[in-house]
């Protein structure tokens, strides 16, 4: 979809627009199938499903993807174990914990951990207006996991659920680290996410063949292949153009700014389909979540000087 005007039509909009609603799907269709397909039964089936979905459109590559897959195997697992093993049967798991207004909220916290891992591994210089935005985010948190109830401290009534998400976002701060690894940096969009994809069903089939060995629910009807259909072709394979054309046509930082809008989305998205109850403290914690997130993320801006 080449644009010859450069400058974003109503197109590239809509697709801006449509990112954080397929990447809130999965949050959605995760907690629309928990109980009714093992939580690790159904990530393998996700990135399975994908994998051969895109393998068709890359097999012109496959020579450079399988070099990739040679010379930089620990990487290539170590990517698949963190983006789509804790990052999908981890929070398939967490989710059947907790609600997906609470998981999505929480996990967008993970841009605030790439700072802080940047910080910490990288020595990356940290300024007031970042770490104002990770207190703010952090109460945030605070404020869902203790639904707004201090006294929540005292009898340390957490969700597990809420403390595995949590896990996965900052699981997903490192996966993002490693995609930063000069090694992927000539490989192809599409190309990637094939070997991502792939590397996710590799380090999904172990456990998901042990939940399978223990009797863990299979997709037995057509309401569970639809719902594993939603999560393939919409929190996987759309959600994924959707933000590649995004930071194709308004660069990364601009595109960046649609996974703000995941917690707001996925609210309205789990109301609507889920039928959860939209609490107070859901408010606040997206006042305090997405405002940290976005204080502590934003670019600085440059102040352009004008002739007097």
């Amino acid at each position: 979809m080449t644009n010859t005007t450069g400058r974003p039509r109503a197109v590239d909009w809509l697709f801006f627009l449509l990112a954080p609603v397929f990447f809130s799907s999965n949050l959605v269709f995760g907690r629309g199938i928990t109980g009714e397909i093992g939580p690790f039964i159904t990530a393998f089936i996700r990135w399975m499903g994908a994998t051969l979905i895109i393998l068709p459109l890359v097999v012109s590559d496959w020579r450079s993807l399988v070099a990739f897959i040679r010379n930089h195997t620990l990487l290539w697992l170590a990517l698949g174990i963190l983006g789509m093993g804790i990052c999908g049967g981890f929070v398939y798991w967490a989710l059947t914990l907790t609600t997906a207004s609470n998981a999505t909220l929480i996990y967008t916290t993970s841009s605030l951990f790439i700072i802080l891992f940047q910080w910490l591994f990288q020595g990356r210089r940290l300024v007031a207006r970042e770490v104002l935005g990770m207190v703010l985010a952090f109460c945030g948190v605070a404020t869902i996991v203790l639904k707004a109830d201090p006294d929540a401290l005292r009898h340390m009534s957490f969700n597990i659920g809420d403390f595995g998400i949590l896990l996965a976002a900052i699981a997903f701060a490192a996966y993002s680290m490693l995609l930063r690894h000069p090694a992927i940096g000539g490989i192809a969009p599409f190309s990637l996410f094939a070997l991502l994809a792939a590397a996710g069903a590799v380090v999904l089939f172990p456990p998901a063949l042990v939940e399978f060995w223990a009797g863990a629910p299979m997709p037995d009807g057509t309401d569970d292949w639809l719902k594993l259909a939603g999560i393939i072709l919409f929190a996987s394979l759309a959600a994924f153009y959707s933000f590649q054309h995004s930071v194709r046509v308004f660069g990364p930082a601009r595109a960046g700014v649609t996974l703000y809008l995941m917690p707001p989305v996925s609210i309205v998205m789990a109301v609507l389909f889920l039928g959860e109850r939209f609490e107070a403290y859901h408010a606040l914690g997206i006042l305090l979540v997405t405002g940290g997130v976005v204080l502590a993320t934003a670019e600085k801006r440059q102040v352009a000087e004008t002739a007097g």
